[in-house]
């Protein structure tokens, strides 16, 4: 008897999810790729946007294998040793810090006082150089008030043979101008207060020479060392006195201010002309001193001693 095989239909099953191998997770990879470069370009953007030009060149420089820094300092990096960062208490915007510091074992109280005594340096150093200024216009003023009497007196034909009685010189009081007796030519007469009318002449014309000066003047009366005579207890001191004063009433006539006047004084035979012969008739005399101005500012503006002083 045949055997009869029945047939059963094959049945394959399929799993699902087989389209993976083609549409696998390497969109994941790309999509992470695409993520990160995104970032990247923004993080390019922002760079841009904070860092300076003197940056953004450093950079380019960076990047160029010619002008690359070979040092691996900092400062000879790419931002050469800044910050992109908003500076904050210890940031900078130099390419250079230099940090300060009082020098060791210098006390401040020393630093102190050396400023000071530069200012005090500086205040001496100037009014050094306002009293040479001052001094160098005096000076000048002074040798305009000298020619101007000699060129008066020598114009003058009855005084021009006196000019051997005036002296003019400096002295640290000031322009110091002498009408002294010489030979046969005394300026009072022998003993008196009572000046010759050529002696009233000199002492207007050194009053013409002297008024333009805002100098303060003073006027002494000088006598030789012979003694004076008189029942009266009249000597030297008197005498030379009476003869400062009388040549001042002149001098005032003239044009002479007493609010000009320093002093008026006697000095009798205490301050000679010619300290070695002091019986010497030129030891009579009359001085009028042109006194200096006192500098602006001084301490003391004593500028001398007291007296003529000798020659």
């Amino acid at each position: 008897m045949a055997t009869t095989r029945q047939l059963h239909p094959i049945i394959r099953k399929k799993k699902k999810g087989g389209d993976e191998g083609h549409h696998g997770g390497a969109w994941k990879i790309a999509y992470a790729d695409f993520v990160t470069a995104m970032m990247a370009f923004f993080l390019l953007m922002w760079l841009i946007n904070v860092t300076s030009p003197e940056q953004k060149t450093g950079i380019a420089e960076y990047f160029n294998p010619i002008t690359v820094s070979q040092t691996t300092a900092g400062s000879g990096g790419v931002m050469d040793g800044t910050t992109i960062s908003p500076p904050g208490p210890l940031s900078s915007d130099n390419t250079q810090i230099r940090v300060e510091s009082p020098l060791p074992f210098a006390p401040r109280n020393e630093q102190n006082d050396n400023t000071s005594k530069s200012k005090e340096q500086e205040e001496e150093d100037l009014a050094k150089a306002v009293e040479e200024e001052m001094r160098k216009k005096e000076e000048e003023a002074f040798k305009a008030v000298e020619e101007k009497l000699m060129e008066s007196v020598a114009a003058n034909p009855e005084l021009k043979l006196l000019m051997e009685n005036v002296i003019i010189d400096q002295t640290p009081e000031g322009l110091r101008i002498q009408l002294v007796d010489r030979d046969d030519r005394p300026m009072f007469a022998l003993g008196s207060a009572e000046p010759f009318d050529y002696t009233r002449d000199l002492l207007v014309l050194v009053t013409g020479a002297i008024e333009g000066q805002p100098n303060k003047v003073s006027i002494r009366g000088h006598t030789d060392a012979l003694p004076f005579v008189s029942p009266q207890n009249y000597d030297n001191w008197d005498l030379s006195a009476e003869r400062a004063l009388a040549s001042r009433r002149i001098m005032r006539d003239a044009g002479l201010p007493d609010g000009r006047l320093e002093g008026v004084v006697g000095r009798a035979d205490t301050d000679p002309l010619f300290p070695d012969n002091p019986t010497d008739q030129r030891n009579r005399r009359i001085s009028i001193i042109l006194l200096r101005e006192p500098v602006p500012g001084a301490a003391d503006n004593a500028t001398a001693t007291p007296g003529d002083g000798a020659t």
